[in-house]
């Protein structure tokens, strides 16, 4: 606030800009406009003298790319400084504050750049539209082919890290560390549908990530928390604050099961937000009121030392279920997260073993919904909830992604830039739920990733091409540290540690490291209207 109590200034942290109100008349403050700030303005101050204002933005300026870290072989601080978790070092931004008159004509210029910046719709209707015939809607309520929508859940990996081998895409082969021979399945789900070399993960850490992935939103307190708990030599670290944990991370708009809830529209969740038995044999549980009676309680979530391809047979039998009973729900959540891996403790799966595992087990997933009486109007959209456990030379939230469906486009690559929120929009288009916040009613739903033609054919799943029985020994690099680590619970690891324990136990302690480069991306209005 000024010195004087006449104008108010509000840190808008979503919006990257503040608000400035005139409170000069008690009991008739009104809005002036915006000031565009850095990424996550998280508080602001007037100096004494009422000259400058001070903004700091919690997330900096750009997002970028992390060809060094979190790489194995590089000790901190340089691998901290690549680390999602510690790369975005934050900004201040320093703003003159004129006498009342001029500033008030200058924030008219700053409110129409606010305004220019955001891509949200006054209607919140879709930022471009659709080419004609596309199987997903313009508009909230338009009809679509597609009926189904299984949203496949999975953890941590960067784009490069598993797709960065394919020659067909933008992805650095020095930076792969699970190629073809280690996930066959991801590779030609990639090739046989359509290849996502530009998508993005709007959460940073799984606290942040599953609350994007699920909600097109991560909440002030989960924002501002996340980082305290994921702190590299503490001794101790602070709750998880995601998933159900706290009432105050809920966001406003609720999760993509209360639209559907909202909507009408049958849901189920198997492991998302679910919470295995006490013991084995338990049945789940959730703390989710809105999930009580649309979850599986046989179907086990995060445990790492339970194998994807359990999971895969558990969901299978719920889908033999449902074509028996000749319908099934309409937006199902599934939870593959074993592509997490559990480091190189000694007598546990391997990276290699437990990435194949994950690999396999979707592939099991895509075949059996493909062979199903459902294919014909169904949609698969495969994502990970982060991208913090490995390097990228794009960008540091770049993951792979899938869109699976006998409407998508088929062989090639669809570069358009998306992200999680670009995927729940296009889910919420296809089966008619309201957008849950700005963010997914802004994003640029999927439609290049889509043709107007179905085309029936079946998927038909690799097999395995390494040892999924391949366990770690005492020889492995990392065992110590691995043995030390906690992965009872999402995330509760020492991510650094682990992946240069995964790097290392794959690529060998040796293995040269490529240099750091920095990029950003930006859209001009032409482009916009070009692409229209």
């Amino acid at each position: 606030m000024l010195p004087d109590g006449s104008l108010l200034f509000i840190a808008n942290a979503c919006n990257n800009n503040l608000a400035v109100f005139d409170v000069s008349q008690p009991g008739d403050s009104h809005s002036l406009g915006f000031i565009p700030v850095g990424w996550y303005p998280t508080s602001v101050r007037v100096t004494p003298d009422g000259k400058y204002l001070l903004v700091a933005n919690g997330k900096g300026l750009i997002s970028k790319p992390n060809r060094n870290g979190p790489q194995p072989g590089r000790e901190p601080p340089a691998s901290v400084l690549e680390y999602i978790g510690g790369l975005f070092q934050g900004t201040l931004s320093i703003i003159g504050l004129p006498a009342r008159e001029k500033f008030i004509a200058q924030l008219g210029q700053y409110t129409r750049q606010a305004y220019r910046c955001s891509p949200l719709q006054p209607d919140a209707g879709v930022t471009v539209k659709p080419p004609p015939g596309n199987p997903v809607p313009a508009r909230l309520g338009d009809p679509s082919p597609i009926e189904y929508c299984l949203y496949i859940i999975k953890e941590n990996r960067t784009y490069d890290q598993v797709l960065g081998d394919m020659a067909e895409g933008n992805g650095e082969p020095n930076l792969c560390l699970f190629p073809e021979p280690v996930s066959p399945n991801h590779h030609a789900l990639a090739r046989e549908f359509v290849l996502l070399d530009n998508f993005y993960v709007d959460g940073e850490v799984s606290a942040d990530g599953h609350e994007w992935t699920m909600g097109a939103y991560a909440t002030d307190f989960v924002e501002k928390t996340w980082p305290m708990g994921y702190g590299h030599g503490g001794s101790g670290k602070y709750p998880y604050p995601s998933e159900g944990n706290f009432p105050i991370a809920f966001p406003a708009g609720g999760y993509l099961w209360d639209r559907a809830n909202e909507a009408g529209i049958s849901y189920r969740s198997y492991g998302e937000f679910v919470n295995n038995g006490a013991k084995p044999g338990d049945p789940a549980t959730t703390s989710l009121p809105v999930l009580q009676g649309h979850f599986d309680p046989d179907f086990h979530g995060w445990d790492l030392g339970y194998p994807d391809v359990k999971r895969a047979e558990r969901f299978i039998a719920e889908l033999r279920r449902f074509e028996a009973e000749g319908e099934m729900p309409r937006l199902q959540v599934l939870r593959l997260p074993n592509d997490h891996t559990i480091g190189t403790t000694v007598g546990k799966p391997t990276p290699r073993a437990m990435v194949a595992d994950n690999d396999l087990a979707l592939g099991m997933v895509i075949e059996a919904v493909s062979r199903s009486r459902f294919w014909p109007r169904m949609a698969i959209f495969v994502i990970e909830d982060d991208a913090q456990n490995g390097p990228d030379h794009v960008d540091a939230h770049r993951s792979m992604a899938f869109v699976i469906s006998p409407y998508s486009r088929g062989r090639g690559v669809d570069s358009t830039p998306y992200s999680t929120t670009s995927m729940l929009r296009t889910i919420e288009l296809i089966l008619g739920l309201k957008p849950m916040s700005q963010f997914d009613a802004a994003a640029r739903p999927m439609y290049n990733a889509f043709q107007t033609t179905a085309n029936l054919l079946p998927y038909q799943a690799r097999p395995a091409r390494v040892d999924l029985a391949e366990r770690n020994t005492r020889l492995a690099w990392g065992t110590g540290l691995s043995g030390r680590m906690d992965f009872s619970k999402e995330d509760a690891a020492d991510d650094l540690l682990l992946n240069e324990v995964v790097w290392r136990s794959i690529k060998g302690a040796d293995h040269p490291m490529p240099p750091p480069t920095r990029a950003a991306f930006f859209f001009s209005r032409s482009q916009e209207k070009d692409e229209d």
